[in-house]
């Protein structure tokens, strides 16, 4: 009888460990899923030149084009939804989305709870200023001691902390990369910290924000970006291939060209 028992119960140790193994491989097999509804879900914040609205109020943009052209390939719809940066893993873990595709930087940190694809495009954050300032903020000693915002969760917030010069200064967090903008534009923060691929779109000569200007020769965090998935996603290895064909046949560089953007091997 012992043996018996100890049998049956090698036995249900075996199919636990099997439908554990099942369970597992199930929930990461995010292609399935998405293909099963037809649809990915694609976390973004507004944010040119990645995801923005144009004047009719299309989603337009880089990262907009891209996703577009790689669900294409994997035969599904892409179906973009703003979200909370400072949530995304939590969105992300929820299934609420089903990656993050919004000029995301890739971070070493983040490899704990999320997936990247492979880098795409080149980044570094940026301080932007009122032009009318350019003589008094010329590079990190003179802000040391100012008024400055970024977004909150973001490489931008990160830089700013990881900065020695700026480590006296007064920080305050907002909920977008615009927000940061609008508040230099309206004098409530003496600089920005953004994206250069964000600010070289958006401030300057015949752009919104004609009044403000990046600040030469501050260059914080050198940065590339990836998309961002859930932990274990086979999603991962299908949108790479799927980039991989963009490069090798020379859609995404196009794309890229169209924004203004430097891709990875540029």
């Amino acid at each position: 009888m012992k043996k018996i028992a100890a049998l049956v119960m090698a036995m249900l140790m075996v199919t636990c460990l099997f439908a554990g193994c099942a369970k597992k491989e199930a929930a990461n097999d995010d292609l399935s899923y998405v293909k099963d509804k037809g649809t990915l879900v694609i976390g973004i914040t507004e944010y040119a030149p990645m995801n923005y609205y144009d004047d009719s109020g299309k989603l337009i943009g880089f990262d907009t084009e891209f996703a577009e052209a790689v669900c294409e390939k994997l035969g599904v719809a892409p179906e973009f939804t703003i979200i909370d940066w400072n949530t995304k893993e939590v969105e992300l873990k929820a299934k609420n989305i089903d990656c993050i595709w919004n000029g995301f930087t890739i971070r070493e940190d983040l490899k704990e709870s999320i997936d990247f694809s492979n880098a795409y495009c080149k980044n570094m954050q940026v301080a932007v200023i009122k032009a009318e300032n350019s003589g008094k903020y010329t590079d990190l000693a003179s802000l040391a001691k100012a008024n400055i915002v970024a977004e909150a969760g973001s490489s931008g917030e990160s830089a700013v902390a990881d900065c020695e010069e700026l480590k006296e200064c007064n920080y305050v967090g907002v909920s977008k990369m615009a927000d940061a903008l609008l508040e230099v534009k309206a004098g409530t923060a003496d600089a920005a910290v953004v994206d250069y691929v964000m600010a070289k779109a958006m401030v300057g000569e015949g752009t919104d924000y004609s009044d403000l200007q990046i600040v030469d020769g501050i260059e914080l965090a050198y940065e590339e970006y990836g998309i961002g998935f859930r932990k274990d996603s086979n999603l991962v290895e299908s949108v790479n291939k799927a980039m991989d064909e963009m490069i090798a046949d020379g859609s995404l560089k196009a794309i890229a060209d169209k924004y203004g953007l430097a891709l990875m091997a540029d």
